[in-house]
């Protein structure tokens, strides 16, 4: 599958020289622009970036993973950010090199996405439409914004590349070993963002529609929840040493619960307080009173009132508002070589309208060829939206999933030029 030999050489070239010019871009835009790319300070600690800086170095100095705890230890967050930082931090020491260090490597981690993309749509349709997708992808400028900074989607969105490879060989294969990979993946996936951990819903349900009999289904299930549970087990016996009690994965979900409950990040109606005195302060702020588990209670409460005193709302908010929030907007929160969003929006709208009837193509020929591997980038894609739809759906969170759309917007382009050169034949 990685296997690049029955591709043409001006492809390859092709690919290679997108690759590196990529990988430079990305590398001289990190460099350039350096802290520019903060969205928080040091001082305050006010946003996800710096609080994982300050988190690598709690844990490397004093051995606690911490996040919005002071030293204390937290369950807040997963390990894999703070693990990677002061990892680097262990190397380059605990000032702005470390910093560099990861920026550089998510400018790697960039030039590496555009080969993995290439792998994917070159096994799923052909070198034309995989080049299409490459060369798409690397026009894309929040790509070079998610370089710079410090959060966690460049590293995770090169795992869920890798996830989808895998699970490609794996499903074509039917190899143990291949699975055992995928789990590993899923795992490390769940160390960056925890909504992971249902992937392997995806492989049963192709393992269902490719009729695949049910004593393979349990031997593939069995090896991908023993290897599952086995790579956990560290966060598990970890937060239960420390805690007292079973943490799956955080202790976090409340608050983004909330958020996803509130249309358009307003109060409910007055309604909604009338028939819940207990929140006295009768405003927005009073719902985020309490512990994450009062949030997420108040997030139910909501969600309630809202799909039975005003089910038309709720049910768009819940369905086209969250896909919108997703993926109608760029993840491109600084500018880039000085162009606004103004000029990026256009062309991310394109693409997105163009992918989408990339998708719609390959669902009728998934359907009608019963093809597994369309099949399972659409239930992917599926899957990595709909996770999301409980909680606050923004941009940051739909960009690891566009490559998806990318993709499909190639597939779409290839099969217009392949018809367009049949017509010119005839």
């Amino acid at each position: 599958m990685f296997n690049l030999s029955q591709v043409s050489k001006p492809i390859k070239t092709s690919l290679l020289v997108t690759i590196l010019l990529v990988f430079a871009i990305s590398t001289a835009c990190v460099l350039i622009y350096g802290d520019y790319f903060l969205l928080g300070t040091y001082e305050k600690l006010n946003n996800d970036d710096v609080k994982y800086v300050n988190s690598a170095k709690i844990l490397l100095n004093k051995h606690t993973l911490a996040y919005n705890s002071g030293e204390s230890p937290s369950s807040f967050i997963m390990p894999g950010m703070p693990f990677v930082l002061s990892g680097l931090m262990l190397i380059f020491g605990q000032g702005d090199a470390a910093v560099i260090a990861f920026r550089v490597l998510q400018a790697a981690l960039q030039a590496f996405s555009i080969y993995l993309i290439f792998v994917i749509a070159n096994q799923l349709f052909n070198s034309r439409a995989a080049l299409i997708a490459s060369i798409a992808t690397a026009l894309y400028l929040p790509d070079y914004f998610s370089s710079g900074v410090i959060l966690s989607e460049t590293i995770f969105r090169t795992i869920f590349m890798l996830l989808i490879c895998f699970s490609l060989l794996a499903l074509k294969s039917n190899k143990t070993k291949h699975y055992v990979i995928v789990a590993v993946l899923v795992i490390l996936g769940c160390y960056f963002k925890p909504h992971t951990g249902l992937f392997p819903v995806v492989l049963f349900i192709l393992w269902l529609f490719n009729k695949v009999s049910w004593k393979t289904i349990i031997k593939h299930t069995v090896v991908i929840s023993i290897t599952m549970v086995l790579l956990l087990s560290p966060w598990w016996i970890r937060n239960y040493i420390t805690f007292d009690e079973f943490i799956p994965f955080t202790k976090s979900a409340g608050n983004p619960m909330l958020l996803g409950a509130l249309i358009n990040n307003a109060a409910p109606a007055p309604a909604f307080f009338d028939a819940h005195p207990e929140y006295e302060g009768r405003d927005r702020a009073s719902l985020f009173i309490g512990s994450d588990d009062a949030m997420a209670d108040t997030a139910k409460k909501i969600m309630r009132y809202g799909f039975t005193q005003q089910p038309t709302d709720y049910l768009k908010w819940y369905t086209t508002e969250k896909i919108k929030g997703l993926y109608l907007g760029p993840y491109y929160w600084r500018m880039v070589f000085d162009i606004p969003i103004a000029y990026v929006y256009p062309p991310h709208v394109l693409m997105m309208l163009i992918g989408s009837a990339g998708l719609l193509l390959m669902l009728f020929n998934a359907i009608r060829q019963r093809n597994i591997p369309y099949m399972l980038l659409l239930l992917t894609l599926a899957y990595f939206t709909v996770i999301y739809i409980p909680f606050v759906a923004f941009s940051r969170y739909g960009y690891p999933n566009l490559f998806l759309i990318f993709i499909a917007g190639a597939y779409l382009i290839d099969r217009i030029i392949s018809i367009r050169g049949r017509g010119r034949l005839a």
